[in-house]
């Protein structure tokens, strides 16, 4: 959970330094990242597809490590967006490109709203873009019952994760809106088009139903596991959200973004992002640098993290209480109001 205040000017001025060393991209490690993800990903592919003439059981096991390695491309592609993988914004763009094809992710889109993200995140009153639904104790009351209803289902983490998750990369990032500009438009085009001759060489290959056997579970579980991640690092105890008044970026960045402590292979398939803290004190800095920069400087030691265990306990929460200033679960609620009445 998050780390103590850090407001003195000699803690303010060593942000900037620490940042410093470590926001240049290694073209070694990331050519190399990506090869060990890449590479790994296509020959699993190769052993899935082997693997349905001997069960389909294999075929499941196999899927795990795929979706895993699945979310891991998912950062690079993030870090891509980001400028942060590669010095070369040209080089970017393209691996960022193919790699949103893969996870069924419009590059120019995504990042544009992942940036206001960025720019927003833990500000009470820029909320919506990029985030979690989340709305204020006061808000939820003044819905109508239907709309609240619409929310308690929407916070329902069956839905958000087991059939959200999914609906998200499968068909809502293949359509566009009215407030999209001609480049996030036509990245969703490219990658729509991307997906589609991907999908059909695949499926004139090994046939179009060992392609949905294999593409479906692969996609959902990664689905499900990278929104997961995405809700733990923004929804926990002792969050820091403010009015965009008082909103100061250092301290959301460090308060309002978890240290999700994984387990060292988990850690690995989800490319350090479980160091959301120091990602948000600097978007800059490449996945791989992030744990060494948590580590190396005592300024995170105070930072507490969110294990895998403790993490399930965020599901609980649904609503920012403005008097506590804290995330709070509907019993929360109901509570207040039998103890009101």
């Amino acid at each position: 959970m998050p780390v103590q205040n850090h407001t003195d000017e000699t803690v303010e001025t060593s942000w900037v330094k620490i940042i410093a060393k470590y926001r240049n991209p290694s073209k070694s490690r990331s050519w190399w990242q990506l090869a060990n993800t890449f590479i790994p990903y296509v020959i699993l592919w190769f052993l899935m597809i082997e693997s349905l003439s001997v069960s389909y059981w294999l075929t499941l096991l196999l899927i795990l490590p795929a979706a895993g390695l699945l979310i891991r491309l998912f950062i690079i592609f993030h870090d891509c967006g980001h400028g942060s993988f590669f010095k070369s914004k040209r080089l970017s763009d393209t691996v960022g490109y193919l790699l949103g094809i893969l996870a069924f992710t419009p590059y120019q889109r995504w990042h544009h709203a992942h940036l206001i993200h960025h720019r927003t995140a833990g500000n009470l009153d820029k909320r919506g873009v990029g985030d979690v639904w989340t709305l204020t104790v006061k808000e939820y009351q003044e819905l109508p019952k239907k709309k609240q209803f619409y929310y308690w289902v929407y916070r329902n983490p069956v839905i958000m994760f087991g059939i959200g998750a999914g609906l998200l990369f499968l068909f809502a990032n293949r359509f566009t809106r009215k407030d999209f500009t001609r480049k996030e438009r036509t990245s969703v085009y490219l990658t729509n088009l991307g997906i589609l001759v991907l999908a059909t060489v695949l499926s004139l290959t090994i046939g179009w139903k060992a392609y949905l056997l294999i593409q479906l579970p692969v996609m959902y579980i990664a689905a499900v596991a990278g929104v997961y991640m995405f809700y733990v690092q923004h929804q926990f105890d002792d969050v820091h959200w403010d009015n965009d008044m008082n909103w100061d970026f250092k301290t959301v960045a460090l308060q309002g973004s978890s240290f999700f402590k994984l387990p060292k292979v988990l850690q690995w398939f989800t490319g350090n992002i479980g160091f959301h803290h120091i990602h948000h004190l600097s978007f800059k800095i490449p996945n791989y640098y992030l744990e060494a920069c948590h580590k190396e400087n005592e300024i995170f030691s105070r930072t507490r993290p969110i294990t895998l265990f403790q993490s399930f306990r965020t599901l609980r929460l649904r609503l920012w209480n403005e008097e506590s200033r804290q995330l709070v679960s509907f019993k929360f609620l109901r509570q207040r109001v039998l103890s009101a009445g």
